[in-house]
Formats: structure tokens, sequence, C-alpha cells
């Protein structure tokens, strides 16, 4: 019997397999030379995620389908690749003083955020159901070790476990929508389950109806939308503060590329049955988010029931599909990136050994004491907030404009509201910052040079693609083509 082994083209996953390499390579520095090299590890992981990312920029363009259709290039996974290796990036630039001053300077670390990413990359180019789940499984259990990093913390342990347990639940949903999908049209591809769907009237066959149902409960737990975010801020208050600025960006983009290229690819026949659950769901998302968030003593808390909110808002540009959905979640997700990881740079750069000054009140008087980095967590919480002339606004208004286009008048005006119930809770970490005496000594500062350039970055980019959003809407509209 002949053995046919399918063509596959290398050149597609090179990005994938570069920053795989390097994960191995830097665990085998840590143990081999632990020394020697323990405190450039961090160095040597930024430099392949920079190096990674100019690999992906070259493959902008193309549109090449790989490893027998289970695996495509395409503007949207370059797209989403970049907004993966700038959040590596800059969380890589977080945690270099974080984890000496925690006495957690493992080499693992940067290992496990490494291949944290090569999960989200995988995730983003899957073509096939499969590959997906494969994807979201690499990402996944690095952020339950991840989560649970400080081993002795007993909140971070707590957070790894309620990780682990809720995410080992979730994937058995994921996977058994995933295998009635496959059990009712022979195949795992999305392409081939879309032509299938067309071609049988797949609204009228319930074990489709139920795997696509099956599909937004996993997939809405990645996201963390309501009801299936309860896991979000036990974890996120619990995990290392680099591992939470983490997992809500790059997990959460990777679960929006996911949701955007299944069920605009595959399961484009569905649409009349899944937006509406989805049009529920993102109402349930930005309200519930954004009101839970107001009563939030504890910040990371309060930038959890954030999170879930502007989850909300990025739902709606699912619903909306099209040019203008895909493109304005594109954008968005790039303006979530900066304004979040800049918030949660300034919480990093704050805290001390042992504490994080994760409450909100333990920033009362930032503004006399550190006043730059006053005026850089405000411009991070008016960003957030929707404030012109910022990034989070045209965030906002692009997707709120795009579906008003499509017709989801009262679905945008919804988003409008709540995003004004938001500038009351993110206002008031600025109230405290200028005009609350401090309650506690400030620790002195120790700044690394790295950390000062994540901030940077992330200021320069808030304000920077606010004022002049065109360069990135147009590459966003570029690669809001699915393929």
């Amino acid at each position: 019997m002949e053995i046919v082994i399918p063509p596959f083209d290398l050149k597609s996953i090179s990005p994938m397999v570069s920053v795989s390499v390097a994960a191995i390579f830097i665990l085998l520095l840590d143990v081999f030379f632990r020394k020697t090299f323990k405190d450039r590890l961090g160095y040597i992981s930024f430099l392949v995620v920079i190096a990674t990312g100019f690999v992906v920029y070259t493959q902008i363009g193309q549109n090449v389908y790989s490893f027998s259709n289970m695996f495509v290039v395409d503007n949207f996974s370059v797209f989403f690749n970049l907004i993966f290796l700038l959040s590596t990036a800059l969380i890589i630039l977080m945690s270099e003083n974080y984890i000496k001053q925690e006495g957690v300077n493992y080499g693992e670390y940067y290992t496990l955020i490494l291949f944290a990413t090569v999960g989200m990359m995988l995730m983003a180019g899957g073509a096939d159901l499969l590959t997906i789940f494969l994807g979201i499984e690499i990402m996944s259990i690095s952020l339950y070790v991840l989560a649970g990093f400080t081993r002795d913390n007993v909140r971070s342990n707590e957070a790894s476990l309620k990780y682990f347990l809720l995410g080992a639940f979730v994937t058995g949903f994921l996977l058994y929508g995933i295998a009635m999908l496959y059990g009712a049209t022979g195949t795992t591809n999305l392409k081939e389950i879309a032509t299938f769907i067309a071609e049988n009237s797949g609204l009228s066959n319930p074990m489709i109806v139920a795997g696509a149902s099956l599909l937004i409960v996993g997939f809405g737990f990645k996201i963390a939308c309501v009801p299936f975010h309860k896991w979000s801020p036990d974890v996120y208050e619990g995990s290392p503060t680099p591992v939470t600025a983490f997992m809500s960006i790059g997990p959460k983009a990777a679960g929006f590329a996911v949701f955007l290229r299944v069920f605009l690819v595959a399961l484009p026949d569905l649409e009349p049955k899944w937006s509406i659950v989805l049009w529920v769901l993102a109402v349930l998302t930005m309200t519930v988010g954004n009101l839970v968030a107001i009563s939030q003593t504890n910040i990371k808390r309060m930038l959890a029931y954030s999170s879930i909110a502007h989850a909300g808002y990025a739902l709606v540009a699912i619903i909306v599909g099209g040019e203008f959905g895909i493109a304005s979640l594109l954008f968005y997700m790039l303006a979530y990136t900066l304004m979040n990881l800049g918030a949660f740079a300034i919480i990093i750069v704050l805290g001390k050994k042992g504490e994080e000054n994760a409450n909100i009140d333990d920033f009362s008087g930032l503004g006399y004491k550190h006043p730059l980095l006053a005026v850089a967590m405000c411009i991070f919480m008016f960003s957030l907030a929707g404030i012109p002339p910022l990034i989070g606004f045209i965030g906002k208004f692009y997707i709120f404009s795009a579906a008003i286009k499509s017709g989801f008048i009262i679905l945008a005006i919804i988003g409008m509201i709540n995003s004004v119930i938001s500038v009351y809770y993110y206002l008031r970490v600025t109230v405290v910052i200028y005009m609350k005496k401090p309650i506690r000594e400030f620790a002195p500062l120790s700044l690394s040079p790295l950390i000062i350039l994540a901030i940077l970055i992330t200021i320069c980019g808030t304000i920077y693609f606010g004022i002049f959003p065109s360069k990135i809407i147009a590459f966003a509209q570029q690669s809001a083509v699915l393929y």
C-alpha cells in the first residue's frame, strides 16, 4: 500500500516555528546556563518576538492554504498575529522587573508566554476545527500554569486551579460541538462545512444547530462574555499582574479571531439563528460588565469586568459582519491592546514585593507623588472610557458606526449607553489619583528601562492612532476578507 504524504508549506508556519524553537532554546538555556543567562532570557525573548514580527509582516498580501487546507495565511491572520506579537513583546518588557521583584525569575516563564503565543497564532490561521482546537489547547495549558506562577501565593494557586477546572469543563463543550458538526457534515474543514450546509439546508439539521450552539459556549468562555465570564474576575485578581495583562489581551483577541473565522466562514447560512444569540450575549456582556465594574474596589477586578464589557462591544462587530464589522473588530483589538496593557504597566510599576497596590484607593495622591505616571494612567483610563481624541474613542466609534450602517441601531444605542456608564468607574480612578490624599506611602520606584519602553510604546500608540488612525483602519479594511 502506497502512503501519500500531503504537501505542506513550512514557510506558512515559519513564524510559529521560530517562536516554538526559541521557547525550547530559552528553556534549555535556563537549565544548562542558569547563572549566566538568567537575567538575559527576557531580552532574548523580546528580540525573538520582534524578529518574528518582521517575518509576519512579510506575509501581508498572501492567501496561502497549507497542510491539506487546515491552515491559512491571509491578511486577517497576519493582522491578528501582529497583535499577538505586540502584546507578547509588551508583556515581556513589563515582566522583567516584576518576576525578579517577586522572586519567580524562572526561565519557563518566558517559555510559557511564547508557547501561548504560538497557540494564539495557530488559532488565528486555523482553517479547520481540529487546527483551531489544537491552538486553543496549546494556549490554554500555558495560561493555566502562568496563572499560578507565583507558587507561594495562595490566591495565585486558587486562580490557576479555577481557570484549569472551568477551562477543562468548557473544553468538553467545544469538543462535543466539533464532534456534532463532524457527524452532521462529515468534515471539520471550515469551507467544506459551509458548502455542506449551503447544499443541505443546515438550518433544518438539529445536529448542526446544536454543534454551533456548543461552539458558542466554548468560544464564549475564551472571550469571557456573559454568562461564561464567571472565571474572569477571580483569575484576573489572583494571577501575577503581567499574566493578568497578558490574559486580558492575547487570548481574548485569539478568541475573537476564531469566532469570526468559524461563524463567518463555516456557518454563514446559520446567521439568522446565531446572530440573535450573539445579539443577546452582546447586550448582556456590555451591561453586566459595566454595572458590576462600578462596585469594584480592586483595580484588577475592575479591569476584569471592564474587559468583559469590551468583549460585549467586540461582539457587536461580529454580529455586524461584512467588511465594516470585521475591520472595526480588528482595529478595536489593537486599540484595546495598547490602552489596557498601558494601564497594567502602571499597576506593575507602582507595586512592591508581595503587594501589588491592587486597590483603587492605593492610587490616592499619585498625581502629587509621581505626576508623570499619574498622567499616563489618566490617558489610559480616558481611552478605555472612549474619550476623544484617544484610540479608544476611535475604536468604539468605528464599531458603533458599522452597526448603524448595517441597521443594528438599537444595538448601537445600547452600546453607546453602556460606554457612557463606563465613564464613571474609569474617571473614579483619575479622581482618586488627583483629588484624594495618599492613604499609604508609595514604594521607591525602580523603573527598569524595559518597562519604561513599554509605557512609552503604549502611550504613543494610544495618542497617535487616536489622532491619525487612517493607516491602521486602511490595513484593517484590507484584512477584513475571510477566504
